[in-house]
């Protein structure tokens, strides 16, 4: 199957978070327990620009946080699955919840302990900066490193295949 044909198969997009949606830092201190996250400005309007073309957008991370929930919140994410200490269980709830098949996900993730979902996801994409080992069960490497608009590269590629992506330009350029 090529690209355009697995991309034109993907209704749901799920995202780890730790070096995806951020760098792949995490910061303690300043007086309190929460873990301080950055999070790329560009892939939060990725991934708007995911939900407003039809897609399902979330998370499912092996941490849990306060920035996590936080960032879902603004992002009006559709899921958000937190402490899946094994990622191939936790998609398979995932998908049995959505009721979703594998192959209508993209997977984005950049570590070994993704690779069990990017097996089986319909598209697989791991962050620039992910673990070389990744690279026997992905679809794509994205230019650009986790929490450097690695997810908004890898979503805009989704919707071009698509053919969605110039009616959602519209809006901006009309």
């Amino acid at each position: 199957m090529n690209l355009h044909e697995k991309c034109a198969e993907i209704k749901a997009v799920v995202l780890d978070v730790d070096g995806v949606l951020t760098d792949g830092r995490i910061g303690y201190g300043g007086g309190s327990e929460n873990e301080i996250k950055f999070f790329h400005v560009r892939d939060g309007h990725g991934i708007v620009l995911a939900r407003r073309a039809g897609l399902l957008v979330g998370i499912l991370s092996g941490r849990q946080s306060v920035a996590n929930r936080i960032r879902a919140a603004e992002l009006k994410l559709d899921f958000l699955y937190e402490k899946i200490l094994d990622k191939d269980a936790g998609f398979t709830t995932l998908l049995r919840d959505r009721a979703l098949a594998p192959e209508q996900c993209m997977y984005i993730g950049d570590d070994i302990v993704d690779a069990p979902p990017m097996k089986r996801c319909g598209f697989a994409v791991a962050v620039g900066d992910a673990a070389p080992e990744l690279d026997r069960v992905c679809d794509m490497r994205t230019k650009h490193a986790g929490g450097r608009g690695a997810v908004r590269e890898a979503i805009e590629l989704l919707l071009k295949e698509q053919g969605k992506w110039d009616a959602l330009m519209e809006r901006y350029f009309s």
